[in-house]
C-alpha cells in the first residue's frame, strides 16, 4: 500500500464568493465526510498546508499580478465591518472576500509542501484538498474561480528547487487548464496533457500548439470509454516517451455525469482508472512521485465519491 499524504487547511473553508456560488466551502466538507465515512481517512497522512511565500508565487506569476491581488485583499481587510462591498471581483464569476488571500496562499502552499514531502520520501504521493482551485490562473491573470496556479507552481518548484529535469502535468478537469497552458507554454521541462469539453469555458479552448502541450478537446456527452481510448492512444505514448521524473495532477471532477457545470459523462470508476494509469507511469519513471491538487467538481456527492476513487487509486487502498 502506498503512503498517501492529504494536505488541507481550515483557511480554505473561509474563502467564499457569495450565496449559491458553485465553488463553495461545502466542497471540502463533502470530501472530508466521505473519507471519514468510508474509512479511507484513517489510511492517509493528514497534514496542514502552510502558506506559500510571495517569492514562491513568482515561479508562475508576475510580480505585477501578485501585487494586484494583494492590494485587492488589503483593501477588503482595511474596511470597517459593515462598510461597503464585501467582495472584490476579478471577473463575473471570480471574487475575493476578506479570507481569500490566505486561502489562496494555503492552496499554493499545500502543493509546494506536498512536493517537498514526496521528494523527501516522507510519502509516496499526495493529494491537496484545497480551494480556491488554480488551473485557470495564468501568469498575469486570475479567472474562472482561480487565483494562483498551484500545480504550475509546484511543477516549477520541483524543477528549480529540487533539481528535476522533466515533470508532467495531467489535467482531467472538464474545462481546459488555460492558465497552466499560459504559464508553461514552450517550457520543454514540463509536459502538459489534458482533455476538456469543447466548445465550452474558457472560450476558444487550447490556444497553443507548443510541442510540450497535448490538450485534447472532446464534445459534450463524451463517456468514460471514449476518454480511456484517448488516454491509451495519445497520453500514454507521450508519457512513456517523455519519462517524467514527477507527475502533477490538476484533479478536476466536474467531468462527472452528475455535475451540472459540465456535460461530460465520466463516473467514479473512470477517475479510478485514470489515476491508476497515471500512477503506473509514475511508478515506472518517477519513483511513484505524484502530487495531485483539487480543481473543479461541483456536485457534492459526485465530487466526494470521485475523490475517494482517486485516493484509492493513489494509495492502493
Amino acid at each position: 500500500m502506498k503512503k498517501t499524504g492529504y494536505f488541507t487547511h481550515p483557511d480554505c473553508h473561509l474563502h467564499e464568493m457569495g450565496a449559491g456560488h458553485p465553488e463553495c466551502p461545502e466542497r471540502l466538507s463533502a470530501i472530508h465526510e466521505q473519507l471519514l465515512h468510508s474509512g479511507l481517512a484513517r489510511t492517509l497522512d493528514a497534514r496542514e498546508a502552510p502558506q506559500a511565500q510571495l517569492s514562491d508565487l513568482t515561479l508562475a506569476h508576475t510580480p505585477r499580478y501578485i501585487a494586484r491581488l494583494q492590494a485587492l485583499a488589503d483593501g477588503l481587510r482595511s474596511k470597517p465591518a459593515g462598510a461597503g462591498a464585501t467582495h472584490a471581483w476579478l471577473d463575473p464569476d471570480t471574487s475575493l472576500n476578506v479570507h481569500t488571500w490566505n486561502a489562496a496562499l494555503r492552496a499554493a502552499g499545500a502543493a509546494l509542501a506536498a512536493t517537498d514531502a514526496v521528494m523527501a520520501g516522507d510519502m509516496d504521493n499526495a493529494f491537496c484538498a484545497v480551494r480556491p482551485p488554480g488551473h485557470h490562473a495564468g501568469k498575469n491573470e486570475g479567472m474562472g474561480f482561480c487565483f494562483f496556479n498551484s500545480v504550475a507552481l509546484a511543477a516549477r518548484h520541483a524543477l528549480e528547487r529540487h533539481g528535476l529535469r522533466r515533470v508532467a502535468i495531467v489535467d482531467f478537469d472538464v474545462h481546459h487548464g488555460n492558465g497552466t497552458e499560459d504559464i508553461i507554454d514552450g517550457d520543454q521541462r514540463i509536459l502538459m496533457l489534458g482533455f476538456y469539453q469543447h466548445p465550452f469555458y474558457p472560450e476558444g479552448g487550447a490556444r497553443s500548439n507548443a510541442s510540450n502541450l497535448l490538450n485534447l478537446p472532446v464534445p459534450a456527452h463524451t463517456r468514460g470509454g471514449a476518454v480511456r481510448e484517448l488516454v491509451m492512444q495519445h497520453w500514454l505514448p507521450r508519457l512513456h516517451a517523455y519519462r517524467p521524473e514527477m507527475v502533477f495532477i490538476s484533479a478536476g471532477f466536474d467531468a462527472h455525469r452528475d455535475d451540472e457545470l459540465g456535460q461530460l459523462d465520466l463516473l467514479e470508476d473512470d477517475y479510478h482508472w485514470l489515476t491508476g494509469q497515471i500512477r503506473s507511469v509514475a511508478d515506472q519513471y518517477a519513483q511513484g512521485r505524484i502530487v495531485s491538487c483539487l480543481e473543479g467538481g461541483y456536485d457534492l456527492g459526485a465530487l466526494a465519491r470521485s475523490v475517494e476513487a482517486h485516493l484509492r487509486a493513489l494509495s492502493d487502498a
